[in-house]
């Protein structure tokens, strides 16, 4: 599997650090992912490179206008490829949506600025719009980069040992279940015994307890679902 990202942003300079690190570099170097950042300035067309106007019928803030947009998409666009808009009114980003979007070949991400985008370009460009939660961000670019290291992990051998995407809190409707390593004692914080024990369905019933009473604390609505 090898899924291709490409990203339409003003500010490409603030994911290239994020995207040379860690899993994302070994995935890139390994050949599973591709990842590729655009000024979007470079699509525009009068001398100033703009890419905002004052919005029709007034209001706050700026607007991005269609036209680089759209001069992008279609020179980055393949018959494959599918349009995501980082938006703060999207569908929110889930693992199912994750496991979702690893399926495709080639996803090029919109990162929105000012007030948003034409919506011209949500009409008729995009085929699916993303928000990575209910608050709002000066711009869309950090969301792509969320977005991008979350669907990653789902592509088979980017994370090396797949367990651990199977223990993990979202996996499920539970939340993940505490974690600790040695020393066995920390300042007297001793671990708790059952996972010194060596008995792995104790451990496992263990694990299951907390993390019931976890999502029951920190996110009851998810024991609803």
């Amino acid at each position: 599997m090898h899924l291709e990202f490409d990203i339409l942003t003003l500010f490409p300079e603030m994911v290239e650090g994020f995207f040379s690190s860690s899993m994302l570099a070994r995935g890139q170097k390994n050949g599973l992912i591709d990842i590729r950042t655009h000024q979007l300035r470079d699509w525009a067309t009068d001398k100033h490179n703009k890419t905002d106007e004052l919005p029709y019928g007034g209001g706050a803030g700026m607007v991005m206008k269609p036209e680089p947009i759209f001069a992008a998409v279609a020179q980055l666009r393949k018959p494959q490829s599918k349009v995501v808009y980082m938006a703060p009114d999207g569908v929110p980003l889930t693992s199912q949506l994750a496991r979702e979007l690893v399926q495709e070949e080639h996803l090029i991400i919109l990162s929105g600025h000012y007030e948003g985008v034409d919506q011209r370009v949500r009409d008729e460009l995009v085929d699916l719009e993303v928000s990575i939660g209910d608050y709002v961000l000066t711009n869309g670019t950090l969301a792509a980069a969320v977005m991008i290291d979350c669907v990653s992990r789902f592509i088979p051998g980017f994370l090396g040992d797949e367990k651990s995407l199977t223990e993990e809190s979202f996996m499920s409707t539970l939340l993940g279940f505490p974690q600790y390593t040695r020393p066995a004692d920390f300042c007297g914080m001793r671990v708790p015994e059952v996972l010194l024990s060596g008995d792995h369905a104790a451990i496992a019933k263990w694990r299951h307890e907390q993390q019931i009473e976890k999502t029951r604390q920190c996110r009851p609505d998810l024991l609803d679902t």
